[in-house]
């Protein structure tokens, strides 16, 4: 990403608070041969070791993009993306027409470990049980585990440890109080470029009691 220093996004706590808010991340891989790979998945914070700087992530990958990726053979690349939208000048002071994008986007680094079946077992439940807990009648792997450990084979588990960061939160930082008021304002009304998500995250940004 562009070195803008003052969107530095460092610290661990609101990493892994990003990661757990957007789970579809994008993992690539450059591969011998084959040039650069990618692939979408969802991602889970290893939450016992993801304490202090640690940030460890889990997921799974369907056979046979491990191979596609040389999954545990080298660095990868892994994509995760927060809430972001179209910034319009006529939200500025009267004369300003450059826009923007604000965004908060995470590049994590770290080698895959490649798990055994009976972790990658467990992180598909996981999985499963971390999303099926906000709907009304929740279904788990746990239910037919015989036939659970069956589908498991078409896919492989991975253990990322995130050894380098380059994350940015991009939120209007270099304009004014009032300005930024004015951004948030339109992101929480109606037009066409309305977003609540990203109006929450300028409002974490620019006042931290909000969080």
């Amino acid at each position: 990403m562009r070195h803008t220093p003052h969107y530095l996004l460092t610290d661990p706590d609101e990493l892994r608070r990003l990661v757990r808010e957007n789970p579809w991340a994008t993992i690539v891989s450059h591969v011998e041969g084959r040039g650069l790979v990618a692939s979408h998945y969802p991602v889970l914070l290893d939450e016992a070791a993801s304490t202090g700087d640690e940030i460890v992530l889990l997921s799974h990958v369907g056979r046979p993009d491990e191979r596609l990726h040389e999954l545990g053979a080298h660095e990868v690349l892994v994509i995760v993306q927060g809430p972001h939208g179209y910034i319009s000048p006529s939200w500025y002071a009267p004369g300003d027409i450059v826009p923007t994008w604000n965004h908060v986007t995470a590049h994590l680094y770290g080698t895959p470990e490649i798990l055994d079946a009976d972790e990658n077992l467990r992180v598909l439940t996981a999985l499963t049980d971390h999303f099926e807990q906000h709907v009304a009648e929740p279904r788990s792997l746990h239910l037919d585990l015989e036939y659970s450990a069956r589908v498991a084979t078409g896919t492989v588990g991975i253990r990322l440890r995130v050894t380098r960061v380059d994350a940015r939160a991009k939120m209007s930082q270099n304009k004014s109080s009032e300005v930024v008021e004015r951004i948030v304002a339109e992101l929480e009304g109606e037009g066409p470029y309305a977003s609540e998500a990203l109006a929450r995250e300028m409002r974490r940004v620019h006042d931290p009691r909000d969080h």
